[in-house]
């Protein structure tokens, strides 16, 4: 099959805000730092080396460990866990929520991306060294958004309540949903390796953090990642006098809402609160809310003077829990990061955030969009050589597909245009006759135009139509193909877990995506498995 070029803002599958953003368009500028080039990377270096503070690296390194201390690691890992101490170190950081069984399998697209930015960048700074980072989002409390995964059309979803911090949600009760998941991968060498993998992570690990730490680190430890819960006392000292400044100040909420108006030609990613934090407890996390002088919890009975918040602040820092506008700044108080990786939301709720930090004085980061990817079997690849389909024409949406697809394989034309000009330069004609006669005729002339074009027009929707019905047995497998790698007419990245690709590929399926996927090239990658 021909190789497509399909670059992100032809896909189809990118707001206006990213395919902008993408072409670096100059009303955008403002709202970046350094677009995501390599030759860039040497300023944003220089830059986070003046402004980050390397006592944080002190408390980084001794969370991680003790993060790390009942799950065996690679020499890569631990060694990037050391180099962290290093002034000369720097992250490249992606985020994820606790999916369950990793959700859909833009999970590894964002992991590779960083793992192979890291690796190019170590070719063209040898003089740095850089640590691919995984934050889990242990803190986040929506837990509908994770409890489920599809897999080869069905969803599985995990039934159980929670309020509190997905992270610290415990993992009782999954056995029997585990039980039925099983079923479904079969008995075959590479669902063996799933199922012990992922019976280690969920049935032998207390909470959803540990069992997703234990996870990603199975499937890319051998890549030297580094992966974070920062849902942590020890690492939120560093981040009290932003917390402060914003429990004081509401800082945020005024910057970010002048970058709105800013982005008003777009679709807003995301709406700052007066404060943007909340406030955490083991089955507990709310939103603080500012009236009367006084802070309280919100759906609780919880409240505070502005002393006591203070003093509950610096006693116990881990309380105290950004929301989508704080975690950015919290992520780069805490890392030495250079750049953040992320799909298109992501970064749309990321440019919202720079003169925020500015006010705060702290580097913004270089935003990177992750690799996108779009997975075919061999099978699937042959039967598009079939149908004489291409990569593009498949991104297309099904109607269109389905119409292209027909005019193609009609044996005559369905395109009545030739018929249409005749007619234009018939009515050309008799325009001029009107012109030489009464007014009343043009009217007569126009109405007839209008007629017979309606015409035209109908009976080339009426053969199009007819087309379809003879040639149905193979639109439908046009239909059909599209539909398999298209699921729910969505991106398959989106909607499908990795285990279904696993099965298939087994252990040879993430060094695959490691060899294919390049993340400084803003092109869809189609790789056929």
């Amino acid at each position: 099959m021909p190789t497509d070029c399909i670059s992100y803002q032809t896909s189809g599958y990118f707001s206006k805000l990213m395919q902008d953003y993408l072409d670096q368009k100059s009303e955008l500028k403002p709202l970046y730092n350094h677009f995501p080039t390599l030759e860039n990377f040497e300023k944003q270096i220089t830059e986070k080396e003046a402004n980050f503070d390397n006592n944080n690296r002190i408390a980084l390194v001794e969370t991680l460990k003790k993060q790390y201390q009942n799950i065996e690691i690679s020499d890569a890992t631990k060694q990037n866990i050391e180099l962290l101490r290093l002034s000369n170190t720097f992250t490249i950081t992606t985020g994820h929520q606790l999916n369950l069984f990793s959700g859909p399998l833009y999970f590894l697209y964002k992991i590779i991306s960083t793992i192979n930015l890291t690796k190019e960048l170590k070719l063209e700074y040898p003089s740095s060294n850089f640590v691919p980072v995984y934050w889990m989002a242990t803190e986040d409390h929506d837990f509908e958004e994770i409890n489920y995964f599809n897999f080869k059309g069905k969803k599985f979803r995990w039934t159980k309540e929670s309020t509190g911090p997905v992270g610290r949600l415990s993992t009782e009760g999954l056995s029997e949903f585990f039980e039925i998941y099983s079923k479904e991968l079969g008995s075959s060498t590479n669902a063996g390796v799933l199922k012990k993998l992922f019976e280690e992570a969920y049935l032998k690990h207390e909470n959803l953090a540990d069992a997703t730490r234990f996870l990603a680190n199975s499937l890319f430890s051998n890549y030297g990642l580094v992966i974070l819960d920062a849902d942590d006392s020890n690492l939120k000292q560093a981040f009290i006098p932003y917390i402060r400044e914003e429990l004081e100040q509401q800082t945020s909420f005024e910057k970010v809402q002048k970058t709105i108006e800013q982005l008003a030609a777009y679709t807003v990613q995301v709406n700052p609160r007066e404060i943007n934090l909340f406030y955490i407890e083991d089955d507990l996390r709310e939103r603080i809310i500012f009236e009367h002088d006084k802070y309280f919890v919100n759906n609780t009975k919880i409240s505070f003077s502005k002393e006591e918040i203070l003093k509950v602040l610096a006693s116990n820092p881990g309380k105290f829990s950004p929301n989508v506008i704080m975690r950015p700044l919290y992520q780069e108080v805490i890392l030495p990061n250079l750049c953040y990786i992320g799909g298109g939301g992501e970064i749309a709720y990321w440019l919202e955030l720079k003169s925020f930090f500015n006010a705060v004085n702290i580097t913004f980061p270089m935003l990177l969009v992750r690799n996108s990817v779009l997975l075919a079997t061999e099978k699937q690849a042959k039967k598009a050589d079939k149908l004489h389909l291409t990569w593009a024409s498949l991104f297309t949406k099904p109607a269109d597909l389905i119409n292209a697809t027909t005019h193609k394989l009609s044996t005559f034309p369905i395109d009545l245009t030739p018929q249409k000009e005749i007619l234009e330069k018939q009515f050309e004609y008799l325009y001029e006759l009107a012109r030489q006669t009464d007014k009343s005729f043009t009217g007569a002339v126009k109405a007839q135009e209008v007629k017979q074009k309606k015409g035209l027009d109908n009976l080339e929707k009426r053969l199009l139509k007819a087309q379809k019905r003879k040639l149905d047995s193979e639109l439908q497998r046009v239909a059909d193909l599209q539909s398999e790698l298209f699921p729910n007419q969505s991106l398959q990245e989106r909607q499908t877990n990795f285990s279904e690709f696993y099965l298939e590929k087994g252990e040879q399926l993430i060094p695959l995506l490691i060899q294919k996927l390049k993340p400084l090239e803003t092109n869809f990658n189609i790789i056929t498995i």
